[in-house]
């Protein structure tokens, strides 16, 4: 396949997948609490466990695709992947669970830091921007999925055929991803000599990766825990997992509305620190409230709008020649962000008693990022674009 819009769809389809096995915790928590004696806590810590290999892997992440190549690196992620997701539908130890869950996350971050930079290669300055929230969308896209289909397999079949479930998803994305992707005519791309952050320019990226981190640690906490509030309040598996869904959906439209909305008015600014208030007053509320289906709906067409202007940050102060160690500090603080965030929601939820809380403590996690807006605004740096 040559045309690069066919492309963005192999690559969406792809790391959809990603999306589909983090949240395979999440989706049938009820479950494993029940089949292996653990608590909310326990579950956080697994679903943070995801992102643990991040910390480590998202610096080196781009070496480790220049020295194998792309599809190389793609493939074994993926094979990691599966790996970690066998592991754990084949085995009923808790500890095992734990390995493969980081199995699976080494595989997701190279899949994500990799295929990132090969969309990047299409793309290049013909509509990155379009083409970079299309792709980012595969997230959101893979949790609602994942959300709708594996409470019901659970439910129906037990937590061991949802990790089947997930590496049957996994499978056809390999074999998708090797029959289709093809690297752009003009691959060979001059080398950029990177040059070292000042001291400005690496506070920055900092703090604009604690932005992006702290919004998505919010994020997570309402398709990681809402299903578990829902079931607390009375409600089966599979009705939780599919009306938490409705988020995820919804997202898929709000991300793209955002960029746009941000674009038009020329604000991106205005469009995180708005969004970022609304959507925390909606994630307080939901636990509240008697209409869960109507402030789920809200919830879904509030919090993506945040998601394109807070990625455009790093862009902000970064040249060509930092461009590779800012973004792979980036990604490291975002990664480090969302293997905390869920350990903590947890073990808050246990602290107080019902998985609710983990909202509120999401809430509170996104009402930080316009503050740290703030202060991005107000570092020095050489080179600062407009927002």
């Amino acid at each position: 396949m040559r045309n690069r819009w066919g492309i963005l769809a192999v690559l969406f389809v792809v790391r959809l997948t990603m999306g589909f096995q983090f949240q395979s915790v999440a989706a049938v928590a009820p479950l494993l609490i029940g089949d292996f004696g653990v608590g909310l806590a326990d579950i956080g810590v697994l679903i943070g466990l995801y992102f643990i290999p991040g910390v480590a892997l998202a610096l080196p992440g781009g070496a480790i695709g220049q020295k194998f190549g792309d599809k190389t690196t793609v493939a074994g992620a993926l094979l990691l992947m599966l790996a970690g997701t066998l592991a754990m539908a084949l085995s009923v130890s808790w500890s095992v669970q734990i390995a493969g869950r980081l199995v699976a996350g080494a595989g997701g971050v190279l899949l994500n830091v990799q295929m990132t930079k090969m969309l990047t290669d299409w793309f290049a300055d013909r509509e990155i921007a379009t083409s970079m929230a299309i792709f980012v969308n595969s997230w959101p896209a893979g949790i609602a999925i994942s959300l709708l289909t594996l409470p019901a397999i659970g439910a129906a079949y037990g937590v061991s055929a949802v990790y089947l479930a997930v590496a049957a998803m996994i499978g056809c994305g390999t074999v998708l991803f090797a029959a289709l992707y093809r690297a752009p005519p003009n691959h060979a791309v001059a080398a950029v000599a990177t040059a070292r952050l000042d001291r400005n320019t690496f506070i920055a990226v900092i703090a604009a990766a604690l932005i992006w981190s702290l919004y998505n640690v919010g994020f997570a906490t309402i398709f990681s825990f809402g299903p578990s509030m829902l079931v607390e309040g009375g409600w089966s598996i599979t009705a939780a997992g599919s009306t938490i869904s409705i988020v995820l959906w919804l997202t898929v439209f709000s991300v793209a509305t955002g960029g746009f909305l941000a674009d038009r008015i020329e604000r991106p600014e205005s469009i995180i620190v708005a969004g970022c208030i609304v959507f925390a007053m909606l994630m307080i509320l939901l636990p509240r409230s008697g209409s869960v289906v109507t402030v789920t709906v809200a919830l879904g067409l509030v919090c993506g709008l945040p998601a394109g202007s807070i990625m455009s940050l790093p862009a902000r102060v970064l040249t060509p020649g930092t461009r590779a160690i800012g973004i792979g500090s980036f990604f490291t603080v975002y990664y480090a962000g969302m293997m905390l965030g869920p350990v903590l929601a947890g073990g808050f939820a246990r602290w107080a008693g019902s998985a609710g809380a983990a909202l509120d403590f999401g809430a509170a996690m996104i009402l930080l990022c316009p503050i740290i807006l703030w202060g991005f605004n107000r570092i020095p740096v050489a080179v600062l674009r407009p927002a």
